[in-house]
């Protein structure tokens, strides 16, 4: 079975494979393990030093027998200090290194992580939530940040005062040691696996109590269908029962608590009781010093504190190797072939064919949502793709972006199979602007500057002049420092076009891809946007996907896409000489002002 933590999400059962899965994370550590082994030292110093506490104390007792007791008291008192202050020392440097090495391992982490996540397929991504994702990299890390700075450190530690402190007691009396054995971990382990069993049943308590508050927002919402169907007295049943339920829980949850507490009273003090009872007895027949029993008691104490503090550890340590597996999952996902650190600068002419192109999304093998595709477009070409929502006519822009590499036929740029282009060649080439621009929450300045992070301050304000947008960035009173918001909620959509626009004048692309880039516009921002696009386009080779006349009548050929077909291609003109033609039906539609996407 699947085990959960005490905080309720689901732990990573600790196994050889787990371990192994787990154990990977070293290589992020590696190049600071001088450090780590001088901080495990640290480490097992401050332990031993916590060790040596009870010990002395015992000894401070035994001091006051001694003929010459000022001096016995203020000797072990000396050594009590030193210790004091060794084991200070130890902790301090311990924490330092350690939070050095996780700080900077899980930094490697973090970036390696992130690096292979940006350049994983459109695939992976259409397979998993961003929440999840971001999980990954900020939930999960941070629960390992936590196991490297403190959780390992903590199971080390107590591991080494559960077998320490036994040691030194069977040292100090082998007899009293097997009593101890004998009654105080098994009544420490029923303790809690007591205290985990109250937990679980604190939470069905709590979930009673949240069945009852749903009841309560439900109709509190439909207030309006509560009274309509005068259902009063079926809500205030409902709510009576669901509370006296949550009652009846919470009262036997009550019961629970007494009995623990029953239990930890009668069950650790009796434990320590018999201990005392025990070493009394020894003391008596002298096969004990006071002092010896006084350090017996402490180190009693350590050691069982140490073993109830394990389950804690333990659930810790399950969560972190969940969480490391679930993170290094991401890396056994194949990333795409982008050669990030290759300088290839190659500048595509713009030519594109395409020929008999059929595709399929990953995810629905069995839908083909592009079917015998072909056209061929030239530098400086402007092709308009129109056609029927869900056609597939921004399926085919994801595929000339090579977002998807999964398809039959062929891609070619400049004569040359996609594929066997570098990827970051034809994406450098190729310049998309959507429907819904995405902005970044920086300035207006930044967001351009995406385009071509190398440019000047003057070749920004050209691209945003040329795209019509320098007037309305002067209007703010911090013009282009203007802060956006996120995702550019703070501009209107005419101008968020225009903002990518100008980020497309610094990129110079070779190929553009318009999806439907006017279609949410009003009719004033549809002209400025327009006057942009057109001046975006010269000389370019672009492939404008669109709905409205205005946009589409100029092309140099119009390609009309229906369930994943090309039914119909040519110039405005000559699709218009189609009697029964899809086109010329459409712009009929238009011309009497209906709005419509074909």
């Amino acid at each position: 079975m699947r085990q959960r933590s005490k905080d309720g999400k689901p732990g990573k059962k600790i196994t050889k494979s787990a371990l192994k899965e787990a154990l990977k994370l070293y290589a992020y550590i590696r190049p600071y393990q001088g450090r780590f082994l001088i901080g495990l030292l640290f480490l097992l110093l401050s332990s031993g030093a916590n060790l040596l506490f009870p010990k002395l104390l015992g000894d401070l007792v035994d001091a006051v027998s001694d003929d010459n007791y000022r001096e016995a008291i203020a000797d072990v008192g000396k050594l009590l200090l030193i210790v004091l202050g060794a084991q200070a020392i130890f902790s301090f440097f311990r924490i330092i290194l350690f939070v050095q090495v996780t700080e900077k391992a899980l930094a490697g982490l973090r970036q390696a992580t992130y690096r292979h996540l940006i350049q994983l397929p459109m695939a992976f991504f259409n397979k998993r939530r961003v929440g999840e994702l971001n999980s990954r990299i900020s939930a999960d890390i941070s629960l390992l940040q936590e196991t490297f700075t403190t959780t390992l450190a903590e199971f080390l530690r107590q591991m080494l005062i559960i077998i320490g402190g036994i040691t030194l007691l069977a040292v100090t009396s082998w007899k009293l040691t097997l009593f101890m054995l004998a009654i105080l971990p098994p009544v420490i382990i029923l303790t809690v696996f007591f205290g985990k069993f109250i937990r679980r049943y604190a939470k069905t308590v709590q979930e009673k109590v949240a069945d009852s508050q749903v009841i309560v927002e439900e109709t509190l919402q439909g207030i309006f269908n509560v009274k309509s169907f005068v259902s009063e007295s079926f809500e205030i049943l409902r709510y009576r029962d669901r509370t006296d339920e949550a009652a009846q829980a919470g009262i036997k949850g009550g019961l629970y608590r007494a009995a623990f507490a029953s239990f930890v009273v009668f069950g650790l003090f009796g434990a320590l009781v018999a201990v005392i009872w025990r070493g009394s007895t020894m003391i008596a027949t002298g096969e004990l010093q006071t002092g010896q029993l006084f350090a017996f008691i402490i180190y009693s104490g350590f050691i069982g504190g140490s073993i109830g503090g394990l389950a804690d550890v333990y659930s810790r340590i399950q969560k972190a190797v969940g969480a490391a597996e679930s993170l290094l999952g991401i890396f056994d996902e194949s990333p795409e072939p982008l050669n990030l650190d290759d300088e290839n600068n190659e500048r595509l002419n713009g030519d594109i064919e395409v020929k008999s192109l059929r595709f399929s999304y990953p995810s629905r093998p069995d839908v083909t949502v592009l079917k015998d595709i072909n056209f061929t477009a030239n530098k400086g070409d402007r092709i308009a793709i129109v056609g029927t929502s869900g056609g597939g006519k921004s399926t085919l822009v994801s595929l000339l972006l090579q977002l998807y590499r999964n398809y039959e036929g062929d891609i070619l740029f400049d004569q040359k199979e996609a594929r066997e282009h570098h990827l970051k060649t034809i994406r450098a080439n190729i310049g998309v602007v959507p429907q819904e621009v995405l902005l970044f929450g920086g300035s207006i300045k930044e967001n351009i500057l995406y385009g071509n992070p190398n440019a000047s301050e003057d070749e920004v304000m050209d691209a945003a002049k040329r795209a019509y947008a320098h007037d309305f960035i002067m209007s703010f009173p911090e013009g282009y420092d203007t802060l956006v918001g996120e995702r550019g909620v703070q501009l209107s959509g005419g101008q968020r076009q225009r903002i990518a626009i100008a980020r497309m004048m610094l990129k110079n692309p070779s190929i553009l891809l318009l999806d439907e880039a006017t279609s949410a516009l009003d009719s004033e921002s549809e002209s400025m946007v327009q006057k942009a696009l057109e001046e975006l386009m010269q000389g370019r080779t672009s492939i404008v996907i669109a709905h409205r006349l205005s946009t589409i009548r100029n092309a140099d050929q119009i390609l009309v896409v229906q369930g994943g077909e090309v039914v119909e291609s040519g110039s405005h003109a000559q699709l218009m000489e189609e009697s029964d033609g899809v086109y010329k039906e459409y712009v009929s539609m238009q011309k009497m002002g209906h709005e419509t996407n074909i």
